[in-house]
């Protein structure tokens, strides 16, 4: 049985791991760290909860020792738009923390689990069927950090044997955690705004195909993932997984069928929208079906229905 560490733990996908990692292996075997707590902590209550800045080795190494740890999600990241807005910070907590990781996992023998992006492609990538390996030259920080980021790990795999697997996330949506500054961000907003106000302003222009998937479905990738047989790895680090390639208008329509009166209107964010346009249409995930098997549950018209469903809930709950 694995005994797992997570940084990032309180972010979009974490708090979603966390809760799934605890059901799959006991809460006795999981390990949620982040830099911040309090109240907004979403750590099951007899999970171990640590404060962790990735930036401070030897807190990392201590814990990884204390709690005997055998596996690393290594989540803590500062997304895309946030990124631009502070690129001295991300570099520092994407490229830095991550180190940080691959050397504590190389001292104590951890496997690694690093989530890169459809963000690590560019203006210059094939836009349509994306292949799991082609040119990649993003514009934006978190790009860059991203690409150094998956051959830090094929590098720490190679040279030192550390058992590093990723995938690259298409955007993520999810109605338990709210999304840190990603350009992907309006597909969780919509949804909000549609049960709220019946009205949302997209920031994206209303042609803009981006790869999507359903937060149940990013959590099953990256646990499958570290399960997988190894011998079967032919990649290991940064597979294209997706489950969806969707406009604004797509979105919008969808929601229509369970909302009628909703509307959507656009104030395009020139720097969201530049990201957006760099970022390939679809991406070919083929190699993750093909080395371990990789199935989306959700499309399109499911997870509409789930999220409504869920998010209304949600809502109504938080006001009773």
């Amino acid at each position: 049985m694995p005994k797992i560490l997570i940084t990032g733990a309180l972010g979009q996908i974490g708090s979603e791991l966390v809760s799934a990692l605890c059901e799959r292996y006991g809460h006795q075997n999981v390990i949620a760290t982040d830099i911040r707590s309090g109240s907004e902590s979403v750590a099951p209550e007899d999970c171990s909860f640590e404060i962790l800045n990735v930036n401070d080795a030897s807190r990392l190494a201590e814990l990884v020792s204390r709690h005997q740890v055998t596996t690393i999600y290594h989540l803590a990241a500062i997304l895309s738009a946030m990124a631009e807005a502070r690129p001295q910070d991300a570099w520092n907590i994407n490229m830095n923390g991550l180190y940080n990781v691959l050397e504590v996992a190389r001292q104590y023998h951890c496997a690694v689990f690093i989530p890169s992006s459809i963000g690590a492609f560019g203006a210059s990538t094939p836009p349509d069927l994306t292949p799991q390996d082609t040119i990649q030259r993003p514009n934006t920080i978190y790009g860059v950090t991203k690409v150094a980021g998956e051959l830090l790990c094929d590098y720490y795999f190679k040279r030192f044997g550390v058992d590093t697997r990723g995938v690259r996330y298409p955007g993520i949506i999810s109605y338990k955690t709210p999304p840190g500054g990603g350009t992907t961000d309006y597909a969780v907003h919509i949804f909000y705004a549609a049960i709220k106000q019946k009205h949302y302003t997209c920031f994206l222009k209303p042609d803009t195909f981006l790869d999507m998937m359903y937060m149940p479905d990013a959590i099953r990738a990256a646990i499958d993932l570290m399960e997988a047989d190894p011998a079967c790895l032919k990649h290991r680090n940064a597979f294209n997984v997706t489950a969806m390639s969707v406009d604004p208008e797509m979105l919008a329509a969808e929601i229509r069928k369970h909302i009628p009166d909703f509307r959507m209107d656009y104030t395009i964010d020139p720097v969201r929208q530049s990201i957006a346009d760099s970022w390939p249409n679809h991406i070919d995930d083929s190699a993750a079906r093909v080395e371990w098997d990789w199935r989306p549950e959700y499309d399109l018209v499911t997870m509409t229905v789930d999220m409504l469903k869920q998010l209304l809930l949600k809502l109504q709950n938080a006001k009773c």
